[in-house]
């Protein structure tokens, strides 16, 4: 086979995995054809093995691509369309996104603790206050809502109890009313923690915690974190058609 029958059948082989083609692959594909093969191959474990549904390795990665900490946009609306291809609704692909904006919290995970740190060693606190009564509301309020409690929000909530109360309210929308089973909602909180421009190791190991309690095999786990691990492919996407450019730009 000549090179060009080998890029062709690459390509034919990329499109029927992965269902798109664009100019960033075929820069990719000019350059390095077998790196683009091995990458296709990678890419495509999950849709082989199928632990979870399409519709929900697309939320993945969709989750992977628009989080904050990301946010890659250019895929974002071959997964929407794939995943409603799949069958998923736009009420599901809606939920997914309200579950990345939670990716915001982390800010107050991990700031207030150290803020507490600090006070402690300037001396200017000595040990946590007990919760009053609008703050055990408000702690009996987001366990029932979101299904649990973890340590990590105890002194948010006590510091910050009338910004533990609106985001109890915001994080909370999914889980009253929104369509997807809980496990799947901790997928999504799964892959953007996992994902490594956040790996935000203490919600990993709590979210990987709670969807085990839901029901979630192994199998369905490591494929989330399967998902997420291809994101390094971004930047070969975005910089493979730049090298391409200035290849012709100094001839």
């Amino acid at each position: 086979m000549n090179d060009d029958s080998r890029r062709a059948a690459i390509r034919l082989e990329y499109e029927q995995a992965h269902g798109e083609w664009d100019h960033k692959l075929q820069a990719v594909l000019d350059l390095d054809a077998d790196f683009l093969a091995a990458y296709s191959k990678l890419a495509a474990v999950p849709a082989r093995t199928r632990a979870l549904p399409e519709k929900v390795q697309h939320f993945i990665r969709l989750a992977v691509a628009v989080n904050s900490t990301h946010l890659y946009l250019p895929p974002a609306r071959g997964h929407i369309r794939r995943a409603l291809d799949a069958g998923a609704t736009p009420a599901e692909i809606m939920e997914v996104l309200e579950c990345c904006a939670t990716l915001g919290i982390h800010s107050m995970n991990i700031g207030v603790p150290i803020l507490v740190d600090v006070l402690e060693k300037a001396g200017l606190r000595s040990e946590a206050a007990p919760l009053d009564e609008y703050q055990e509301r408000l702690k009996a309020e987001f366990t029932q809502k979101r299904g649990y409690w973890h340590a990590f929000w105890n002194e948010i909530l006590e510091l910050a109890p009338e910004f533990f109360d609106a985001y109890t309210e915001f994080s909370s929308v999914p889980w009253v009313s929104g369509p997807l089973e809980p496990k799947v909602k901790e997928f999504i909180y799964i892959a953007f923690d996992t994902a490594a421009t956040h790996l935000y190791t203490s919600g990993l190991r709590l979210h990987i915690e709670n969807a085990v309690g839901y029901g979630a095999t192994a199998a369905e786990l490591v494929e989330v974190m399967e998902i997420a691990a291809t994101l390094g492919i971004h930047g070969v996407l975005e910089a493979a058609p730049i090298l391409k450019e200035e290849m012709t730009a100094g001839k």
